[in-house]
């Protein structure tokens, strides 16, 4: 298994739902897979990884408490993508492992903050529906790219950076057009102050 193309996609991964990445790669451990770090298939680590995403399940969901948990994750998501890239390079004292560490935690801010940001704009959407719609598509993303990976990694670090590029191309459109809507706000409220 090449170590940078898991660190990569389970560091995308990982900025979206890294309890989920966890999981499937403990499991997947667990089931005898190659190259998958022992320490994720331990059994208090898939317990505690299968609990946070229970939470984050249903947290994720729910309008407004998703991007409280979103912020929440902002230091976690990097970290645990970080921590997955180190852990698959093998030897923590390589320069392998430092620059899988350094992908894996930086593609995991990245898709953090496409995934936030994306999650922010929804919020403004008046029906729940958009949230659990985006939660659930995300989820089956995660949880698919992270099964290609195992058998194919370089397909699935493929899919994962087109899908990177593509969230991040739409999160600086929406931006542009939020951006742009408030310049609007802002000028309807300076303009009858101008005039009386």
């Amino acid at each position: 298994m090449d170590s940078l193309a898991m660190a990569f996609t389970s560091g995308w991964a990982s900025g979206i739902n890294s309890y989920l990445v966890v999981l499937v790669l403990g499991v997947a451990q667990r089931l005898g897979v190659d190259d998958i770090p022992h320490v994720l298939g331990r059994w208090e680590v898939l317990v505690v990884a299968a609990t946070l995403y229970a939470t984050e399940f249903v947290a994720d969901k729910i309008p407004y408490i998703d991007s409280t948990w979103d912020a929440i994750s902002t230091a976690i998501r990097p970290t645990v993508g970080a921590v997955i890239g180190v852990l698959l390079a093998g030897d923590a004292d390589s320069l392998d492992a430092a620059i899988s560490g350094v992908l894996g935690g930086s593609t995991a801010l990245a898709s953090h903050t496409v995934k936030s940001g994306s999650r922010l704009a929804i919020n403004t959407s008046p029906e729940p529906f958009t949230n659990v719609v985006a939660s659930l598509g995300e989820d089956v993303t995660v949880l698919g790219v992270a099964l290609v990976a195992l058998q194919h990694p370089w397909i699935a670090a493929s899919i994962a950076a087109v899908l990177l590029l593509v969230g991040l191309v739409v999160l600086y459109l929406v931006l542009k057009y939020v951006r742009r809507g408030w310049r609007r706000w802002k000028g309807k409220d300076r303009l009858p102050a101008a005039t009386a």
